[in-house]
């Protein structure tokens, strides 16, 4: 053994300093001397302690002298300035990829292994990252430890809170460099380019569509495969997407929580309330391009463009009429039903559609104007 070597006497580890070795020994013995007195976490370095502390007192005294932000800890601040620089110097040794901070190009190396060294101890499931089964055991416990300073919700990770806070302060530090949109996620800017781009890197390994955004592929495979993971807790129904269900339940709730800033009305959809307010500004966003009219809804497009091709999709299943519309259809099948739903609350005629039904209302109107003339 070399002079001033230690070693450890459990493992094959040698260090220089003596000191170094007995920190070494904390990882068999699992002995942390050094404890908060303000939480009840110990740790097995002073300088672990240190840094900790600085979480319950809000110290950053590591300074970027490029922008103005500051970390609590010296190795935040060194992967921060990367941002500035564009280093990565941690370079993959299977892939072209690079990374300006270690531990990401150790979780990264894992997409090749496939190693998963976090496990769960209370279900099955492992993760690649220690970060990712903190978050996960929380599934477990129900804990949301990131508090809003400003409003009563909580979060089982700080990243959300961050991202809630910005509905508070309407920040959005994440900006397009191509038009002049911003956004407070970074996974929406990332999103937003490609509508740009035209990307579209989530295929369906079915059929030849893809996706511009991964939730969009996971429920267009639900098409394929049928599966409806959703289900109303009232009725039967089952949907296979999230926000179907969510729209569903306000049909018993009658809950509409999308109110118009102009006028009185609420709608049960953010897309109704939308369309809406094009009512109150004329706004037609949506242009036919073969003439000039345009129009405030999309299926209203849709509609008036079948007027220059003659398309015809829906059609009556007992004569062969076809019609444009699904409206003029509906219409059309009450000659054969005789149905009349629309009654008029003065006399006692019924109608099969909703237009004759007021042009007869004026009927009754223009006779109430003779009577009161004479």
């Amino acid at each position: 053994m070399e002079k001033n070597s230690y070693l450890c006497d459990v493992c094959d580890k040698s260090f220089s300093q003596i000191g170094n070795l007995m920190i070494h020994r904390r990882t068999h013995t699992g002995e942390k001397p050094y404890a908060c007195d303000i939480c009840d976490k110990s740790f097995a370095v002073s300088d672990s302690l240190t840094k900790h502390k600085r979480t319950h007192t809000g110290e950053k005294p590591y300074a970027c002298d490029v922008c103005d932000k500051s970390f609590s800890q010296s190795c935040s601040l060194t992967n921060h300035k990367r941002t500035h620089t564009g280093e990565k110097p941690y370079a993959c040794d299977i892939c072209d990829k690079s990374f300006a901070i270690s531990n990401n190009l150790t979780n990264h190396q894992r997409t090749h292994t496939g190693e998963k060294p976090y496990a769960c101890d209370i279900c099955d499931k492992s993760f690649s990252q220690s970060s990712n089964l903190t978050n996960h055991q929380r599934t477990h416990t129900g804990e949301k430890p990131y508090a809003c300073d400003i409003c009563d919700k909580s979060f089982s990770q700080s990243s959300n809170l961050t991202k809630h806070q910005r509905t508070h302060t309407g920040e959005k530090p994440y900006a397009c460099d191509i038009c002049d949109k911003s956004f407070a996620v970074s996974d929406s800017l990332t999103k937003h380019k490609r509508t740009h781009t035209g990307e579209k890197p989530y295929a369906c390994d079915i059929c030849d569509k893809s996706f511009a955004i991964s939730n969009n592929l996971t429920n267009h495979q639900r098409t394929h495969t049928g599966e409806k993971p959703y289900a109303c807790d009232i009725c039967d129904k089952s949907f296979a997407v999230s926000d179907s269900l969510t729209k569903h339940k306000r049909t018993h709730t009658g809950e509409k929580p999308y109110a118009c800033d102009i006028c009185d009305k609420s709608f049960s959809e953010n897309t109704n309330l939308t369309k809406h307010q094009r009512t109150h500004t004329g706004e037609k966003p949506y242009a036919c391009d073969i003439c000039d009219k345009s129009f405030s809804t999309s299926s209203s497009l849709t509609t008036h463009r079948r007027t220059h091709i003659s398309e015809k999709p829906y059609v009556c299943d007992v004569c062969d009429k076809s019609f444009s519309q699904s409206g003029n259809l509906t219409n059309h099948k009450r000659t054969h039903t005789g149905e009349k739903p629309y009654a008029c609350d003065i006399c006692d005629k019924s109608f099969a559609v909703s237009g004759s039904l007021t042009n007869h209302r004026r009927t009754h109107t223009v006779k109430m104007e003779l009577r009161t003339s004479l």
